[in-house]
């Protein structure tokens, strides 16, 4: 039972991110470098120091809290830098590919990397046991990316430049797989430093949010990352004048502000919902798999939604669903061994 709800809440943290991108239609007039940097500044900075404020311990501060292995905190801050490389390339994706596959193959390269390389850093044996048992999860998550990667093909193959414009406006198919891949091997990172900051978890911290401090130094490592490009490209672009666009800053900084907390919510959720999860399962290894398999599951939904598989053949809706009950059936498959 304490499974079920563990994984309700990551559920329900992963609508949130995959809902993330909706809100960049309703940013008016302002480049994508403005915008990217404005909703970073809720998403990688405010947000992820109010929820780390929720693991201080009663008569202490999050200063305190980061300061108990400065080593492990620096550590979690330097793989949110590499992290942030594969944020950045993330929205690159989103642009060239959409939403539905530009997150399909991003998350899955990013599902396998951040679930299989801790594995192995804590001397697992995916060989064996347990060990085969993630393995094997992370292959069926692969398995339905894959099958949702072909679905995005075929659409590609019968629609028009036109019709590939007009669901994606900067479309470019070769262009985006080479970003969405690099985005996720780099994304996988993140999982590398909530391994690294395990250290910042300390004794009297609320179990809903104990890793909330990790997840700060490497979201502040992915913010100052993606700041310096998206600066860098205000001035190249000329665009610093969007943030002094006055009748459109209410409104922009409102949904700026509203992606930046419905991408947060993702690791919110996860915290939230691996204090559920029994210590050293396989569940709670699978955890970070479990959390982009669905955030690929909901991008998709928000794909359809957004009409970009409108018009294209049963036989790739055929596929796209093969590929997402794939995806949902990963999420239940290591319970299945749970002993």
């Amino acid at each position: 039972m304490n499974t079920f709800i563990g994984l309700i809440i990551i559920a329900a943290g992963s609508f949130g991110q995959s809902s993330s991108y909706v809100p960049i239609n309703k940013v008016k007039d302002w480049s994508w470098e403005s915008f990217w940097l404005m909703q970073g500044i809720f998403a990688w900075l405010i947000f992820p120091v109010l929820g780390a404020l929720l693991a201080v311990p009663e008569g202490s501060s999050l200063g305190q809290v980061l300061s108990v292995d400065p080593t492990a905190a620096l550590k979690a801050m330097g793989f949110g830098i590499l992290w942030g490389i594969g944020g950045l390339t993330f929205g690159l994706s989103m642009r060239y590919l959409g939403v539905a596959l530009g997150q399909s193959i991003a998350l899955g390269t990013c599902s396998a990397f951040g679930t299989i390389i801790p594995a192995l850093m804590k001397g697992t044996d995916l060989f064996r046991g347990d060990g085969l048992i993630l393995l094997a999860g992370v292959c069926i998550t692969l398995a339905g990316i894959t099958i949702i990667g072909y679905a995005g093909g075929l659409r590609s193959k019968n629609m028009t430049e036109e019709e590939k414009k007009a669901a994606v406006k900067e479309f470019a198919l070769t262009k985006g797989l080479l970003v969405a891949l690099l985005a996720g091997v780099m994304s996988a990172c993140f999982a590398l430093g909530l391994e690294a900051g395990e250290p910042l978890v300390v004794s009297g911290a609320n179990d809903l949010f104990k890793t909330l401090p990790a997840t700060l130094m490497v979201t502040c490592g992915g913010f100052l990352t993606n700041a310096a490009y998206c600066l860098y490209q205000n001035g190249k672009n000329k665009s610093f004048g969007d943030y002094g666009k006055k009748p459109l800053l209410v409104n922009n900084f409102l949904f700026c502000a509203l992606a930046g907390l419905l991408w947060y919510c993702q690791f919110f959720g996860l915290s939230m919902g691996k204090s559920f999860l029994e210590p050293d399962s396989v569940m709670m290894a699978f955890s970070w798999c479990i959390l982009m398999a669905l955030n690929v599951t909901f991008s998709n939904v928000w794909g359809i939604l957004l009409k970009e598989w409108k018009g294209v053949s049963p036989k790739t809706i055929l596929v796209l669903v093969a590929g997402l009950v794939v995806l949902i059936f990963s999420l239940v498959f290591p319970n299945l061994f749970n002993h």
